[in-house]
């Protein structure tokens, strides 16, 4: 696949940094500029439920965060990158309120989202929707995590290609997407992927499927692996799900008809690996129930 063209139509930027006073997590930096921003931070996680479940909750009550894209949708040329920085003790939860939509960009040029996410010694649960790249679409996506010593993180990439409801699939369109994940300027995992409609048919690709996913979950050991394995194995019947663990990563791949139903299958993996990896009962973003 050639190299996509890149030209910058409209340029968001979002930095957020999180800091643990007092024993809660707080927003305590925000700058944005073009069509990106957050609404203000929730505390669902009362601090009378801190009390540990398997692992020790050393993180400050967690932050819950929503990132809004108001646009509604990624047009070619669109250029969009995300900076989050949790401190020492601090416990950020980031997600979406919708599904991400990437459309065709052929005569604009690509669009492309960069995701730059930086954890010392806290927690950072990134748990956006999904992405859905229309027919059509060119895009380069990357995620990049880093993690210092005492850091803890659970997170997902998801995307949809074409539209399955519709018989639609990437068509002339092409993704190009990274993941990366990094402790103390260590590789612990580095994909690199590019797809296009012959990949998303062949049997050595996405032999058809529509979406895709990566759930990660540093640092996990046995106990973890056996929960997200017995958590997937009821997704099964939908899905193609694998849980593997490598140098304390657990990392669970899936692929499936549809992003929704792939979707969920990660909401019960981080459901059951969070109680023996943060210390605290899962607690669903109130803005997935709307």
């Amino acid at each position: 696949m050639s190299e996509l063209p890149m030209k910058s139509a409209w340029h968001a930027t979002l930095d957020l940094r999180f800091q643990c006073l007092d024993g809660r997590t707080r927003l305590t930096h925000r700058r944005h500029s073009g069509p990106l921003a957050v609404q203000r931070a929730f505390y669902p996680e009362s601090r009378a439920a801190d009390a540990p479940v398997g692992a020790a909750a050393a993180a400050g009550e967690p932050c819950h965060v929503y990132l809004l894209h108001p646009p509604g949708g990624v047009a070619g040329g669109d250029v969009l990158d995300i900076e989050a920085h949790v401190g020492p003790d601090a416990h950020a939860l980031l997600t979406t309120p919708a599904a991400g939509k990437f459309y065709r960009s052929e005569a604009a040029g690509g669009a492309r989202l960069a995701q730059s996410l930086r954890v010392e010694a806290g927690v950072l649960e990134w748990l956006p929707q999904e992405n859905i790249f229309y027919p059509g679409a060119t895009a380069r996506l990357s995620c990049v995590v880093r993690l210092s010593s005492g850091a803890r993180f659970i997170g997902w990439e998801i995307s949809c290609l074409g539209l399955p409801a519709h018989g639609l699939t990437l068509q002339s369109g092409a993704l190009r997407q990274n993941v990366e994940l990094w402790r103390d300027g260590r590789p612990l995992l580095l994909e690199h992927l590019m797809l296009d409609e012959a990949c998303q048919a062949a049997a050595w690709g996405l032999a058809g499927h529509a979406a895709m996913g990566t759930c990660m979950a540093y640092p996990a050991g046995a106990r973890e692996l056996a929960a997200a394995r017995a958590a997937a194995a009821t997704a099964c019947a939908r899905l193609t799900v694998a849980c593997t663990l490598v140098d304390e990563v657990l990392i669970c791949r899936a692929v499936g008809g549809r992003a929704d139903q792939l979707r969920l299958a990660f909401i019960d993996v981080w459901r059951a690996v969070r109680p023996s990896l943060l210390g605290r009962e899962a607690a669903l973003p109130r803005i997935w129930t709307t």
